[in-house]
């Protein structure tokens, strides 16, 4: 029995879960999906929020850009580029057999400076609150002072008395576990085994305490809280849950419509924006999601992509038991090369805040991620980790798809050829060399 009922009356009664168990490539368009001001109450947080974490990133400015000199000709201002991809899109018509139309972008978060993915959105985001909070509360701040006086000895010596932990697969404790040492607190990271080796060498190398489990995301996480709960001078940045972590990736949403607008990109109800997001336990795609809801509203549409071996939260949506469910009840293994998705329990919170503001959830093959990779060097230029060609696929996707949501959402042919779609590419530039061929040869193989 799971939760339940048999593996047959679930098929019978969601039959998604056919395709999700044979581990076959599937797509869901969310049919509870709703009007942006009606469902973003869901979420019990507000612009106002997502304005706070801003204003906190740029305090943080000056005192990033001294300990961090790649920032510096940003100002301290951790961001990255929006790139168009317009001959990837044709080698993905090509290889689909059919138009593709609207044009491709790709927000290279792969790029971001310091940890070289998405995480270093919302992970530096939250080691950054709690260092002022502490900076606040022991009279090392005052508001209105300059940040950069946080790379001092003194404050050093303050954090330094204090810890951070994490439980993640590896991009999430790359970012916290830079970010933390720097600053001069006791960093610890718990890592799953699907964590490359690596990233565990680079957090390390970076004073970095690395504990290595032989179990999957969940049990990482788990045994982090057990152990932080203990030290009460150690803050666990809980990566299933924090509020902080999320308005941290949020915050990308006001940066990406200022690139689009200098761009002369248009978004509104006749020029759709459809964004594509890899997901893992759900934080960063729900946080990125969110902002953009704010920001554009109904004009754009927002998508989740898994890996077919850890479809946690379209399981976990499609269900509705959310955090209740892991991919492992229903006999799929989690085992995946796309070591950042490699995830199988959702976020509770993310899954119940989100799940009507999300448009769709679909899922990718571990061998198509590598053809994807390796055409998109091709064509590119671009090396990125596995893990970040989830979000790929997701024009052809929508243009493909067959459950009534295009016409739902009124995207009629003249809208589709006005459409904008972003790949949100969440890791990669930071993957040694020698690993990277060994990915792209892969890929070329696959390819043929």
């Amino acid at each position: 029995m799971i939760h339940g009922k048999t593996l047959a009356e679930w098929q019978q009664s969601h039959p998604e879960i056919r395709e999700l168990t044979g581990l076959r490539e599937c797509a869901w368009f969310n049919p509870a999906a709703a009007p942006a001001a009606e469902a973003l109450p869901d979420v019990g947080l507000g612009a106002a929020d997502i304005a706070d974490a801003s204003a906190r990133l740029r305090r943080f400015a000056p005192y990033i850009s001294r300990a961090f000199p790649e920032t510096a000709a940003s100002g301290g201002i951790i961001e990255s580029p929006l790139l168009p991809v317009s001959a990837f899109q044709q080698a993905l018509a090509r290889r689909r057999g059919r138009e593709l139309p609207g044009r491709l972008w790709l927000k290279a978060d792969s790029h971001l400076p310091i940890s070289g993915s998405i995480k270093a959105r919302g992970g530096i985001y939250e080691v950054l609150k709690h260092a002022e909070d502490l900076a606040l509360a022991n009279g090392l701040l005052q508001p209105g002072d300059n940040y950069a006086r946080l790379a001092s000895p003194e404050a050093r010596s303050l954090f330094s008395r204090h810890g951070i932990a994490v439980g993640s697969t590896g991009n999430l404790g790359l970012s916290i576990g830079i970010m933390a040492a720097k600053l001069g607190f006791q960093a610890a990271v718990h890592m799953s085994a699907d964590a490359r080796q690596w990233k565990k060498d680079k957090l390390r190398a970076h004073g970095v305490t690395v504990v290595e489990y032989q179990t999957d995301y969940s049990a990482a996480v788990a045994r982090g809280r057990e152990q932080a709960a203990r030290d009460p001078d150690c803050h666990f940045v809980d990566d299933e849950n924090s509020i902080h972590l999320f308005l941290g990736y949020a915050v990308a949403a006001e940066r990406l419509k200022a690139q689009l607008a200098e761009a002369g990109v248009r978004v509104d109800a006749d020029h759709p924006l459809f964004v594509y997001l890899p997901c893992g336990v759900g934080g960063g795609p729900g946080g990125v999601a969110f902002g953009l809801k704010q920001a554009f509203g109904d004009a754009v549409h927002c998508l989740f992509a898994e890996p077919t071996r850890s479809p946690c939260m379209l399981l976990g949506v499609l269900t509705g038991l959310h955090d209740k469910v892991s991919v492992q009840d229903f006999g799929i293994d989690n085992r995946t090369v796309a070591d950042g998705l490699a995830v199988g329990r959702p976020s509770g919170f993310v899954g119940r805040a989100m799940q009507r503001l999300i448009d769709g959830y679909y899922t990718v093959d571990d061998d198509e991620l590598f053809r994807l990779l390796a055409m998109l060097e091709q064509t590119e230029g671009l090396r990125l980790e596995p893990s970040a060609l989830a979000g790929a696929p997701g024009i052809a996707r929508v243009l493909e798809e067959n459950q009534g949501y295009r016409q739902r959402m009124e995207l009629d042919a003249d809208r589709l050829a006005c459409a904008t779609h972003l790949i949100w590419a969440t890791g990669g530039s930071m993957v040694p060399e020698a690993e990277m061929d060994g990915y792209l040869r892969r890929g070329r193989a696959l390819l043929g």
